[in-house]
């Protein structure tokens, strides 16, 4: 992968938005630099060409997960009959964006995205401000009571209904003292039954997983890599649909799958299970 220069988003101080560090990375701008976006500072730009050194296929990585997103919530909304995504560390709009697809099955479809990072915010109202079923909150996912308190949360979901809970690319970035576990209890805890959670997470199967890890934990500050036992105890107690934890591209497979899946392929898992 290469990183072009020139598409980095350095237009001055005045141009950065209140909150954000230009000088710290951030997981939302580092992904959309992989996704081949243009909303990152330099200090993003040189995570990802740290990546790239021990992963030259990272921005492959970013793309599976990105794909995944649209077939699970296509899965949600055309099959399960969702209406209701609490879409938790959502990152800058990109294409096919939560919101468009389920409203593509559910025109009446309420979203709300929540992020850390305010550059997130200042993207997702230019793109929002004509509609009226979907919001962004600048809110941190470690704190699910804070987030499920906040007024636009409130407003736009029915807890007495189900809902769809995503954490697609988000729970490899919460250390072991950030209590993973305990953050999807927080929140489905908080929904009803028959609502849904949706988890990708990066996975150590085998000894390339290692090093990608280091780099990304060096460089990034976070990006566990757990065994499939730790990932699957994020779904106890709920019903896995079919066809389980997965490796992203055999996931429900829009396309064939090779038999001999590569590096980038089997770096990540997800599934979807109903409460």
């Amino acid at each position: 992968m290469r990183i072009p220069h020139g598409r980095v988003t350095m237009m001055g101080s005045e141009s950065v938005p209140v909150g954000i560090d230009p000088t710290k990375p951030s997981i939302s701008r580092v992904y959309d630099a992989l996704l081949g976006g243009k909303d990152y500072y330099e200090v993003d730009q040189r995570v990802v060409e740290h990546l790239v050194e021990t992963m030259p296929q990272v921005d492959v990585l970013a793309k599976l997960n990105r794909a995944i997103l649209g077939r699970g919530v296509r899965y949600l909304a055309g099959e399960a009959g969702m209406k209701q995504y609490l879409d938790l560390g959502a990152g800058l709009p990109t294409m096919e964006n939560t919101h468009q697809v389920a409203q593509s099955f559910q025109p009446d479809a309420r979203v709300v995205y929540v992020d850390n990072d305010p550059i997130v915010l200042a993207h997702g109202r230019a793109l929002l401000e004509q509609d009226a079923s979907t919001r962004v909150v600048t809110a941190d996912l470690r704190e699910p009571e804070k987030v499920l308190a906040h007024p636009d949360v409130q407003k736009m979901i029915d807890f007495s209904q189900p809902i769809a809970v995503l954490l697609v690319g988000m729970l490899h970035h919460l250390h072991d003292s950030e209590d993973p576990e305990g953050v999807v209890d927080g929140y489905l805890d908080a929904v009803p039954p028959g609502s849904y959670v949706f988890i990708t997470h990066f996975i150590n199967e085998g000894p390339e997983a290692g090093p990608v890890e280091e780099s990304f934990l060096e460089f990034l500050g976070t990006g566990r890599f757990r065994t499939r036992a730790e990932i699957l105890r994020l779904f106890r107690g709920l019903e896995l649909v079919e066809p389980g934890l997965s490796y992203l591209p055999e996931w429900r497979p829009d396309r064939i799958v090779r038999d001999k899946l590569t590096l980038a392929e089997r770096l990540m898992v997800g599934g979807i299970a109903r409460k």
